[in-house]
């Protein structure tokens, strides 16, 4: 049965080989051979009967219609908007995306220095038949200091993830089969195994699909809004602003001593009790040499 097996198994890799190629040209023809039959010999494969289908194929391409393109779109806006309305702008970017079928995916503000939000950025996912129109509102939110439009063609990656999931899903069905004909538990595990890794490929294009597709249909629009940076005018000869900055310049020198003198302050300290010992000491001699005179 092992025999059997190996055989069948590097049937399917001969077949899906001749199925992938066979696809590129009349992926009509291709399935209904698969269908007729799982198992083939390869000795009964020549050139001229795949000359013949290829020409086959080649002559039946123009009536297989084509696939529509997929492309993902995305958009990066930078706005700068009226003083003071950065919270009513930011929403009315969300706002229009949920009113068109969308929705917010990520969003971040940012602060001056007086603690007012004035600029963040807004990152929106809308069905891909409004990205124009929600475009041209966005743009009409503040004055467009710059803008970046691109999009990335995936048909070619997408027909090919289709292309490898048909032949695994034809794998999937031989070895469902070969399962149910298995008569011991030695060879169940062994066609398990192998359908094991079929299926789990089967997921990962599968899961690959659904993001393109996700990606496709909803475009992505990034953008960046920021109030004008606010003009600090001075008046006068500004006396009470040199008088200030020089209060403050003497405040943070102070500081600093004081800091210095805390942090030195046990070395002083130690230094003060050897001088008070070196000093009692001197004078307990002068002491002794008086008394003795």
């Amino acid at each position: 049965m092992l025999k059997k097996i190996s055989i069948i198994t590097i049937t399917i890799f001969v077949v899906s080989i001749l199925f992938s190629a066979c696809s590129a040209f009349s992926p009509s023809q291709s399935e209904e051979g698969m269908d007729k039959s799982y198992v083939m010999e390869e000795a009964a494969v020549s050139e001229a009967p795949m000359d013949a289908e290829a020409s086959a194929g080649e002559s039946d391409f123009s009536n297989v219609p084509e696939m529509e393109r997929k492309v993902i779109k995305s958009s990066y806006l930078d706005l700068e908007i009226e003083a003071g309305t950065f919270d009513d702008k930011i929403l009315k970017v969300s706002n229009l995306a949920e009113k068109n079928g969308g929705f917010v995916s990520s969003s971040e503000s940012y602060s001056d220095a007086e603690g007012n939000l004035t600029s963040g950025r807004i990152t929106i996912r809308v069905p891909a038949e409004k990205f124009d129109f929600i475009l041209d509102e966005i743009k009409n939110i503040g004055k467009v200091q710059s803008i970046n439009i691109s999009g990335q063609d995936v048909t070619e990656e997408y027909i090919d993830l289709e292309s490898r999931l048909r032949n695994l899903e034809k794998q999937e069905e031989i070895l469902l089969d070969l399962m149910e004909q298995s008569k011991s538990v030695e060879d169940s595990i062994h066609v398990q195994r192998e359908l094991s890794n079929v299926q789990g490929d089967i997921e990962v294009i599968k899961g690959r699909m659904n993001y393109i597709d996700n990606m496709v249909n909803f475009s992505t629009i990034e953008v960046y809004l920021s109030e004008p940076s606010a003009i600090k005018t001075s008046s006068g000869w500004g006396f009470l602003d040199a008088l200030k900055r020089g209060a403050r310049g003497a405040i943070n020198v102070l500081n600093g001593l004081i800091t210095a003198l805390i942090i030195i302050s046990p070395v002083l300290v130690f230094i003060a009790i050897i001088v008070i010992i070196v000093w009692a000491i001197i004078r307990a001699r002068k002491r002794r040499r008086a008394n003795k005179e």
